[in-house]
């Protein structure tokens, strides 16, 4: 995104992917403003506007102080947290998007991305069919549906952001690639699965980079786009690379925990459809990803 002064709206700033995004856009010149939960601290350089995006008042307001020209929501429940209820992806997820596409069609907004999930495909992989298998990936799925409406009543010029798996500095301790960090740095074992299951990891700036784009791309509104690598991974062999990286003297126990229900085999993102759309393709491949990981979790 080139240096320039037209107000931004973030939903979801204190997130790991979206303080990420906020310092880049706050380094590119924007005015950067952000949708906070009372008691959240808004990423340096950021504006905080009090509000929650299950409250529709609180976004209409917040929206209308903000006057931005581009619209990143990022807010969501559920990703690491296959355990959490329906009814509340369904509430915030849903609705909170639903909320946002409401109170921005009063506003003069060039650009909405709406950050989704590479979960909403399931199993069956494919390029336009949805088949989520868990509750997180079922409300990212309806909320695209809401999202590609709008587009089709009154042409919200929205566009869908898929990523893959997300990892890098900054994420918390509770995700894959850190905990096993965290386990191979203190000695100790790490239990998971049996690991076979395959994922498109994608660095964390490189999904900054295309959430950027997708805001800057001529004639893509009203699409879906996936952002990852288009490589698979095992994730026993990404725990084998971290245990390489660090030393790691403890045991990868795998097979010590169950897969959970629903576990998807393999997960790899279109990224040609991307690359032509878009002009965006992922530039850090992961044995560089994780070394700066690695060498952040060091510090």
């Amino acid at each position: 995104m080139a240096r320039c002064t037209n107000p931004v709206f973030l939903t979801g700033a204190t997130g790991f992917l979206g303080r990420r995004l906020a310092a880049r856009l706050v380094e590119a010149g924007h005015p950067v403003f952000a949708l906070c939960l009372p008691g959240e601290a808004a990423p340096p350089g950021v504006t905080a506007l009090p509000g929650d995006v299950t409250d529709p008042q609180s976004v209409t307001a917040a929206l209308a102080q903000a006057r931005p020209t581009r619209i990143f929501h990022l807010a969501a429940v559920g990703v690491t947290d296959p355990a959490i209820p329906p009814a509340e992806t369904c509430r915030v997820n849903v609705l909170g998007t639903l909320h946002l596409l409401e109170a921005a069609r009063a506003c003069d907004v060039q650009r909405l991305v709406l950050v989704g999930s590479s979960f909403e495909y399931g199993a069956r992989r494919a390029e336009e069919l949805l088949d989520p298998l868990n509750a997180y990936g079922a409300s990212k799925a309806a909320a695209w549906a809401y999202a590609r409406a709008a587009y089709n009543t009154w042409s919200a010029p929205v566009v869908w952001a898929r990523p893959f798996q997300v990892y890098g500095p900054g994420q918390p301790a509770h995700a894959l690639i850190p905990a096993a960090i965290h386990a191979a740095r203190s000695g100790a074992d790490f239990e998971m699965t049996a690991g076979e299951q395959q994922r498109d990891f994608i660095y964390v700036d490189d999904v900054v980079d295309g959430l950027l784009a997708l805001a800057e791309a001529p004639a893509i509104e009203g699409r879906a786009f996936d952002l990852g690598t288009g490589q698979l991974h095992r994730l026993r062999d990404v725990i084998a690379r971290v245990w390489a990286l660090t030393g790691a003297t403890g045991e990868m126990r795998l097979g010590a925990r169950p897969y959970r229900p629903g576990e998807i085999p393999a997960l790899p993102a279109s990224v040609e459809r991307t690359r032509r759309a878009v002009g965006w393709e992922a530039r850090v491949g992961l044995g560089e990803g994780l070394r700066e990981t690695v060498r952040d979790l060091a510090v």
